[in-house]
């Protein structure tokens, strides 16, 4: 189960949702996060995070705060024995900030930049794996690539299913936490191998 990967939202997903976290005191685990992580490193699962970072376009936050965000984020979750394989951000904003913050990118999430960069360095088969968030762009960014979308109900989660029921977007499943989504992803895991081993 090498290849497979679970691509996570950072806020809203796994820490609570504030507007353009920039310091670490602001990084607070949402419950049963950490501990749904550990769930996937114990079944062999590769765990990465893909955020959007457009404050750092916007001027709101600077790469070494954002670095400092992520460490303590990391720390928290080691705590309880969750481990992140690699973390990606993408910077960027299309119409906000200056050059080389201010541009039209691939890593811009609905974009597949992120999972595209994980598929390289870690050899991640994407069309198994599945990305887990709390908005419609998380979604999108796992069907981009032929993986599973997952939506929580933390963060915007909640305000997004509506809008989602109004749309044409087909979400692979609703989860209540990140909790929910990794016990979803082990049961379709164990149901994909079964159905492999019978054909």
């Amino acid at each position: 189960m090498n290849d497979i990967g679970i691509f996570l939202d950072r806020d809203g997903t796994i820490n609570e949702e504030l507007e353009f976290i920039s310091s670490p005191d602001e990084v607070k685990l949402i419950p049963r996060s950490a501990e749904a992580i550990r769930e996937a490193n114990q079944m062999g699962l590769k765990v990465f995070v893909i955020t959007n970072q457009s404050g750092i376009a916007r001027g709101f936050i600077k790469e070494d705060q954002l670095t400092a965000v992520h460490n303590t984020l990391v720390e928290l979750l080691n705590k309880e024995g969750a481990h992140l394989d690699a973390i990606y951000f993408c910077p960027h904003h299309p119409e906000y900030g200056e050059p080389p913050y201010r541009m039209e990118c691939e890593c811009r999430k609905p974009n597949s930049g992120m999972l595209r960069q994980a598929e390289k360095e870690f050899g991640i088969n994407l069309k198994k794996s599945f990305v887990v968030g709390d908005r419609i762009i998380d979604v999108q960014t796992a069907h981009a690539v032929g993986a599973v979308g997952i939506l929580v109900k933390t963060g915007y989660g909640k305000f997004q299913i509506e809008e989602i029921q109004k749309s044409n977007i087909k979400i692979d499943y609703i989860a209540e936490d990140l909790y929910d989504a990794i016990q979803f992803i082990k049961n379709k895991i164990k149901s994909d191998k079964h159905n492999d081993e019978k054909n």
